[in-house]
């Protein structure tokens, strides 16, 4: 089989009509840092998610990407309610789940669903399979009609599995069928909206399509809102309809995919697209006259992020301003309709990102270009988010 990720395009529009499902305010999580003796004291705070807004709409699929250490997997959490906010609002239709209790996430619990980056640690190696995916329905009293064992033999033929696999164990599946019985287990609760946490960056590359092809065809199918968390570029270009970019736990860019895709305006934006060759404003154009943005220095640590742009330490546009202020999130001039770029300089709406020649450039930028074959899609590190 070949290497060369091929998926289907999504027979769906690329701007979303339907109604606000999931919508995040000011979302912070800071992990506390503890430390001195005898007695532990918090002596500072990992700020993993810091203040972030994001509306998923009904049916929609939302990519959320960014280099390691952003916190995409982090703010994923925090949505499915696996995690404590710090601070901000979470709206599940229209209801307040930020600091809801046990008892009253309850009723909620079953619409919004995980698929989780590894399918190896994902599933209890004590438990077959018919268990994995019919325990969540028992937990949640749900009884369809036919019984659960009926009910996850079908879920097994809906992600490509065969039923007769009811009753064998994780370790007799390959990693790409682990992560089909990850995909059945969250649609064993019909939800409304599934967390996908990198679900594709563990496995082959040829898998991967796989896998995306098999998302893409549950999302039309059965109209599941996705959030689909990922630092693959040329994946989340396949299955999303709008993005965000993360950078040290801010959302720096947002919009529709082609809008981002094809006019960038945040300098971080024009770099992780400069790294994907199929990612350029004109993909006719020879690879000889694309120009790659090499970044200067480290990913600041999230202990002690760079006041103002948090970019700007790393960025060629970078002046005094964007030490003291922290640019807003904004629709600026020349952006399309619900395109918002947080940046005081924003470049122009192409990604070839003139005078960037001299930059040095990041290894987490490099780690993109890896060992792969040319036209496989280009990968940063694996990432806890």
């Amino acid at each position: 089989m070949s290497d060369e990720l091929t998926v289907t395009e999504p027979e769906i529009s690329s701007v979303s009509t339907g109604e606000p499902l999931m919508e995040v305010e000011g979302l912070v999580k800071h992990f506390p840092i503890k430390g001195g003796f005898p007695i532990k004291r918090t002596v500072g705070h990992v700020q993993a998610v810091d203040g972030i807004d994001l509306t998923v709409h009904e049916g929609e699929s939302f990519g959320l990407v960014g280099e390691s250490g952003c916190g995409k997997s982090t703010t994923g959490r925090l949505l499915t309610r696996l995690l404590e906010p710090t601070k901000g609002k979470i709206s599940y239709r229209g209801q307040d789940i930020t600091h809801a209790n046990r008892r009253q996430l309850k009723p909620v619990r079953s619409d919004i669903q995980m698929i989780f980056q590894d399918p190896y640690s994902s599933l209890n190696p004590r438990m077959t399979v018919g268990s994995i995916i019919g325990d969540p329905m028992d937990v949640n009293g749900i009884n369809p009609a036919g019984g659960r064992e009926n009910r996850v033999r079908e879920l097994l033929e809906t992600v490509g599995l065969n039923p007769e696999h009811y009753n064998r164990f994780p370790h007799e599946f390959s990693g790409g069928q682990r992560q089909r019985i990850g995909v059945a287990r969250a649609l064993a609760l019909e939800p409304r909206i599934i967390v996908a946490d990198e679900p594709v960056s563990a496995l082959d590359v040829s898998i991967q399509a796989q896998v995306v092809n098999l998302l893409q065809q549950v999302q039309r199918e059965l109209g599941i809102a996705f959030l689909f968390i990922a630092h693959d570029l040329a994946v989340v270009r396949h299955f999303s309809q709008r993005l965000a970019v993360m950078y040290l736990g801010k959302v720096v860019e947002v919009g529709d995919r082609e809008s981002i895709y094809n006019r960038p305006r945040h300098p971080y934006t024009h770099a992780l697209l400069s790294a994907v060759p199929e990612a350029t404003l004109d993909e006719d154009a020879d690879d000889d006259q694309r120009q790659r943005i090499r970044l200067a220095g480290d990913v600041p640590s999230p202990i002690d992020p760079p006041s103002g742009c948090r970019f700007r330490t790393r960025c060629w546009k970078a002046q005094e301003k964007c030490a003291t202020e922290e640019p807003p999130l904004v629709q600026i001039a020349g952006n399309a309709e619900g395109h918002l770029t947080a940046c005081h300089f924003p470049e122009e709406g192409t990604i070839s990102a003139k005078g960037a020649e001299d930059i040095v450039m990041d290894e987490a930028l490099a780690a993109m270009e890896g060992s792969e074959p040319a036209d496989a899609p280009k990968v940063t590190d694996a990432s806890k988010g």
